[in-house]
């Protein structure tokens, strides 16, 4: 829909796409969901499965997956170091 939106083909977008953010489209949505669960968590407090599940994963162990693979940590201890390192707690 957007390549059509943009008067290009679908694989025209995509190398458009990539050329300007060195990634795909979908790798490019990933990346962003990924940061806005992250955020969520750190902000919100609430659980990596709330948090995949708000963002669009449906699955908690793809999400968990994914998050190690682009954050270098599970979810609850890149959430943990994260608030240690910024002196944020969590108030209850």
């Amino acid at each position: 829909m957007l390549a059509a939106e943009a008067g290009m083909s679908t694989s025209s977008l995509y190398e458009h796409f990539r050329a300007v953010t060195a990634m795909t489209p979908l790798q490019f949505q990933k990346q962003l969901r990924l940061q806005d669960a992250r955020s969520l968590m750190l902000v919100q407090d609430i659980d990596a499965t709330t948090a995949a599940f708000r963002v669009g994963y449906e699955s908690p162990t793809q999400f968990s997956r994914e998050y190690r693979r682009h954050f270098g940590e599970p979810p609850a201890r890149d959430i943990a170091r994260l608030r240690a390192s910024q002196g944020l707690a969590v108030v209850a």
